[in-house]
């Protein structure tokens, strides 16, 4: 994907990816968005090649995925113990429990393309939207999306496991940029969080457009 769909213009309120100490970025996140954050695992190199900290040779998360059990209530959005945080551990991933104050609509990156092209022609207002290594979109929403997705496509004529959008809610989490994930690279920006887009959409605002786009995939 390029262009400037997914890298839009403009001056992003979070800093640059690349060259972005993760601490300082996790900051960021909990002071300009309010959004809770947790530290998780990261990349060790190991005889020349990067594996996860978690030591499993298997991981399916390479360095992208929680450390404990209790995550969910590690997650803070306070700046202090943000850094106490990365101060334990500097290369940590950064992790944004979802279910408080977004959720996601998780698509495959060649339908999130072409509903991201539609919504934007119809100039519907969106959120910040992630782009990760395994060609996968995320669309933050507001909370409560993973409780209506399974209806929504459902009313749009689509049996809800035909077509792959999933939400993800309370319990869940996504990879925030500039985490790496294994060898593929970073998670990055296709719509970077700005002042603009603080206010977030409802999940029934995109599920048309992005229903719509996974289905056309699956044909």
């Amino acid at each position: 994907m390029t262009g400037p769909t997914r890298f839009p213009a403009g001056t992003p309120q979070i800093p640059q990816q690349r060259g972005e100490q993760l601490r300082d970025t996790a900051v960021r996140y909990a002071e300009e968005r309010r959004w809770d954050v947790l530290s998780g695992a990261w990349l060790e190199a190991l005889d020349g090649v990067e594996r996860c900290s978690c030591g499993a040779a298997d991981c399916p998360a390479p360095g992208a995925h929680p450390t404990g059990r209790d995550w969910v209530n590690q997650a803070t959005g306070s700046a202090v113990v943000i850094r106490r945080m990365w101060a334990r551990t500097p290369r940590a991933s950064i992790l944004l429990p979802t279910g408080r104050t977004f959720d996601a609509l998780d698509v495959p990156e060649s339908a999130g393309c072409l509903a991201l092209a539609r919504m934007e022609r119809r100039q519907v207002e969106l959120g910040p939207v992630t782009c990760t290594p395994g060609r996968r979109m995320l669309f933050f929403v507001l909370p409560g999306a993973a409780a209506k997705v399974p209806d929504l496509v459902r009313n749009l004529g689509w049996p809800p496991n035909s077509i792959d959008l999933t939400a993800r809610g309370e319990g869940d989490y996504v990879v925030a940029p500039p985490t790496r994930v294994g060898v593929r690279g970073p998670i990055q920006w296709a719509r970077r969080p700005t002042a603009a887009n603080r206010w977030l959409p409802d999940a029934e605002e995109l599920v048309s457009a992005l229903a719509y786009a996974c289905g056309r995939e699956r044909r």
